[in-house]
């Protein structure tokens, strides 16, 4: 659907060039209650509980209207209600209590039950939590009755305090790196790598498990800067949420929307919706040394097409919302390639890919002695047309994930101890024989 009138696109009034922004949300971000009463007035006579329940209702209508005029600065409120009076999709407008839901993604309700179980059995406070990989989701090329290991990221706000809580309760699932203190583990998990402390092969409830702890602050600075894509880029595929936070998911819905534009910067004027989901898939792998050996070959293949109704869910409504995209017949798309639109899309990538893609661009200038202009909206509009954006963007891509993905392992030697780090680096690299058979 083509809005000639908005050319920002969903989540506009978001700043994406900084993650500061996001600790301050509406009420109506959070699940509401409220429900709306078609009963007659007999029916609601006779029925007094549902007369007070529509009353307080009422009041709750009320008292998130007046937050909100104190959350929302006036010029904010008439974004938001332009996005209204142009149909947007509910789930990509902030103060819509249907905000961020396309995130929510079904599963089998036996099997979320038991990921929701495991998570409670930590005594730490975890305010964000959510299950992913093909323990979870299904994956094409893989054999369903294989139990592989379930894969956790636990979002937390004060990293020291919660190991300090942990090492307390399950100090089994720590390498002798616990023998440190929780202030040293909390150092390792925020200044090495990509801000992620894993600990692998922990059982519970007679199920193998890996969990990762990362902070609430880090978790959303990487969702909307991208400043490693380690679990930005984890959460471009689907993932089963299981603790919502709405800090996060204000920044999971910048991300995802930060990914299709990516996505569409790199694509021809017509595609499908394959080459759409396999180009978003892939973006945190651009530069994974594990993509050359120890990973599946054909991940990104099997990822999608193992889950496709599962991004249709996630990124149709963001797509819909696009200014310069439509859908065609059959799983295919175009898009506008109007300098103007593209521009735009240049100017709102996330602010550690959009600083990598203007310096590539000046050396690339440089060389060619092209003229840079000074003013923005113009040299946006030139990157956008350079026949050399894809490789821009590709570099930037690549120097953004590959420090940190070697980090990261590196650091989980250490971590999780030479006996599981060994375990998980042959099981990773058996996979990838099998897969190049």
């Amino acid at each position: 659907m083509l809005r000639n009138g908005y050319a920002s696109g969903p989540t506009s009034g978001v700043e994406t060039h900084s993650s500061n922004d996001t600790s301050s949300l509406p009420p109506s971000m959070l699940p509401s209650n409220n429900k709306n009463n078609n009963k007659t007035k007999s029916q609601q006579q006779q029925q007094q509980p549902e007369l007070f329940s529509s009353n307080a209702s009422i009041l709750d209508e009320q008292k998130h209207a007046q937050q909100q005029q104190q959350l929302f600065s006036d010029e904010t409120r008439r974004r938001l209600e332009r996005l209204r009076q142009l149909h947007f999709h509910p789930t990509n407008i902030p103060d819509s209590p249907d905000f961020g839901t396309n995130q929510y993604i079904n599963i089998n309700e036996e099997l979320k039950q038991q990921l929701k179980e495991i998570v409670s059995q930590f005594h730490a406070p975890i305010r964000y939590a959510f299950a992913y990989g093909s323990g979870v989701f299904q994956q094409a090329g893989y054999d369903a009755k294989k139990k592989p290991m379930l894969d956790f990221i636990f979002g937390v706000s004060h990293p020291g305090h919660w190991h300090a809580l942990n090492m307390q309760q399950n100090p089994h699932h720590y390498s002798g790196v616990r023998m440190l203190g929780s202030s040293t583990i909390a150092a390792l998990q925020d200044k090495v790598g990509a801000g992620v402390y894993f600990n692998p092969y922990v059982e519970i409830d007679g199920v193998m498990i890996k969990y990762g702890v990362v902070s609430i602050d880090k978790l959303c600075k990487d969702l909307i800067d991208w400043e490693t894509l380690y679990v930005a880029g984890r959460m471009h595929k689907p993932v089963k949420i299981l603790r919502d936070d709405a800090r996060v998911r204000l920044a999971n819905q910048v991300n995802l929307t930060e990914a299709v534009r990516v996505a569409l910067l790199t694509l021809p004027e017509r595609f499908n919706e394959d080459e759409l989901f396999e180009r978003i898939a892939g973006i945190s792998y651009t530069g994974d040394f594990r993509m050359i050996v120890g990973e599946n070959p054909n991940k990104i293949r099997n990822i999608v097409h193992g889950q496709l109704p599962h991004f249709h869910r996630l990124y149709f409504g963001l797509l819909d919302d696009l200014p310069n995209v439509a859908a065609l017949s059959n799983g295919q798309y175009q898009q506008n390639l109007n300098p103007h639109f593209r521009g735009l899309m240049i100017q709102k990538l996330p602010s550690t890919l959009y600083k990598k893609v203007l310096e590539e661009y000046r050396l690339n200038a440089i060389r060619n002695n092209i003229n840079i202009s000074e003013d923005k909206k113009t040299l946006h509009r030139e990157i956008a047309s350079s026949p050399d954006l894809t490789q821009f963007i590709n570099t930037g891509l690549r120097d953004i994930v590959a420090g940190p993905a070697m980090t990261q392992s590196i650091k989980g030697i250490f971590t999780a101890g030479p006996l599981k780090t060994t375990r998980y680096a042959l099981e990773k690299l058996l996979k990838w024989r099998q897969a190049k058979k």
